[in-house]
């Protein structure tokens, strides 16, 4: 029975003192909800308050069950007290989840890092209406590694090479690299070519969300984005082309070329929302890729590369 994710997944390394009570399970990592000061009955009549969403029956089955833990790992129960200044514990479900028929290989491991290469459609981690169909939950079931976290992400709809972190210590140091813009990001697209436009270019906005949607938008200001953009072949009305961000904004790359007029094709946000394909239908992937990473590790010094086997296939006339 599903009960939502009512503040966070557990972070591994501790959501709280001690780390969580309960273990990674097929992948996937507890959630918790907090209990904050106030007065009720009982835990149930909280938690029926919390997830107003939540048929009260689904809650009452949960605690029944013992499936709602307190930070010592103790199952509360129907007639549990409403205790404050606490977390309780508890795995998150997905009904009827839509499986991502694609495969995400594994280009490197070693004692820290996993990279994968990021299939279309699949979310980066758990979140919303995704849990087991992620990159991360699949690579922590498969490889047997609960603490692996992702050092980056890549937008559901982007395919292609992400970074993971096998000890939670070494994550903050890769970080870094990508908040210090110390790590060399290359990206494709398939694209409309649009005459009189000078290419290769340095284009360079201020992004910031648009109110009451899912998207970003320009907005005035100092600069607070930048992407290299080159055209690398023509093929009739289409181009591929070489994008190589600088920063790392929301959306910046589809966003950044719309604002050129040269949407990347497949893309339903930009220039403006068109409807989503039905559920199930995987026949018109983003034609965005993310082709190659490339820096200097924090504990070798070595640099590294990796490159995505995958190849777009939208350039036909």
């Amino acid at each position: 029975m599903k009960l939502p994710d009512a503040c966070e997944p557990s972070r591994d390394a501790g959501g709280g003192r001690g780390g969580p009570p309960l273990p990674v399970r097929g992948g996937v990592a507890p959630s918790r909800v907090y209990l904050p000061p106030g007065s009720w009955p009982s835990l149930l009549d909280f938690l029926i308050h919390r997830f107003k969403y939540i048929e009260p029956e689904i809650l009452r089955d949960r605690l029944a069950a013992g499936q709602i833990v307190d930070g010592s790992g103790a199952a509360q129960a129907l007639d549990s007290p409403y205790q404050p200044l606490r977390w309780l514990w508890y795995y998150r479900e997905v009904p009827d989840e839509l499986p991502v028929p694609f495969d995400m290989p594994v280009l490197y491991r070693d004692a820290r890092l996993v990279v994968a290469d990021k299939p279309h459609f699949l979310a980066s981690i758990p979140g919303g209406r995704h849990l087991r169909e992620t990159a991360l939950t699949r690579l922590r079931d498969s490889l047997d590694l609960p603490r692996l976290s992702p050092i980056h992400r890549l937008d559901l709809d982007t395919a292609g090479v992400m970074l993971f972190c096998i000890e939670p210590a070494s994550r903050g140091a890769y970080q870094v690299l990508f908040q210090s813009h110390q790590v060399r990001k290359e990206y494709e697209a398939i694209a409309p070519v649009r005459i009189g436009l000078q290419l290769p270019c340095r284009y360079r906005c201020r992004l910031g969300p648009r109110p009451g949607q899912f998207t970003v938008q320009e907005t005035p200001g100092e600069p607070n984005s930048e992407t290299y953009i080159e055209l690398l072949e023509r093929r009739g009305a289409l181009g591929r082309y070489l994008l190589r961000p600088r920063t790392g904004r929301k959306h910046q790359l589809r966003a950044h070329m719309s604002a050129l007029g040269i949407p990347i094709r497949n893309d339903i946000f930009y220039p403006e929302l068109r409807r989503h394909a039905g559920a199930g239908d995987f026949s018109r992937p983003l034609q965005l890729l993310a082709r190659a990473i490339e820096f200097a590790d924090p504990f070798s010094d070595r640099t590294l590369r990796f490159e995505s086997r995958r190849r777009l296939d939208g350039l036909t006339a």
